[in-house]
């Protein structure tokens, strides 16, 4: 048996509740943070299809949030999830190579995550 019960060689891993860190037993420190991005692109990014290009995007990813067309047609995008899946996630809707897309420049910034948002989808 290992640690609190668990199967021989596994150690538990408990919750940090003031910092929402996580630790095992044995002293290892593993941290999983969410954060969110807030990212607004611009280019030919309206009328061709980007908001569901991103909402695909976002599934891949991993990551939670919305999408929105913008008064000034750009798009906006909120994204909450673990960096390493908006990193991902960023990479993804630059759409590099994409034939109808264009992204000229994509504004992203880095918050604090809510953990509001339950799925990706599009907003109106």
């Amino acid at each position: 048996m290992g640690v609190n019960g668990g199967a021989a060689g596994c150690d538990t891993i408990k919750p940090h509740h003031a910092t929402g860190e996580q630790y095992l037993l044995s002293g290892i420190t593993i941290i999983w943070t969410m954060i969110r991005i807030t990212a607004v692109a611009r280019g030919e990014v309206q009328g061709v299809g980007y908001r569901y290009f991103v909402t695909g995007c976002a599934r891949a990813a991993g990551v939670n949030g919305y999408v929105k067309n913008q008064p000034d047609a750009s798009v906006l995008m909120v994204a909450e999830g673990e960096r390493a899946a908006l990193d991902a996630f960023v990479r993804m809707v630059k759409a590099e190579g994409d034939g109808v897309i264009r992204v000229d420049a994509l504004t992203v910034t880095l918050g604090e995550a809510s953990g509001e948002f339950a799925g990706f989808g599009v907003k109106w």
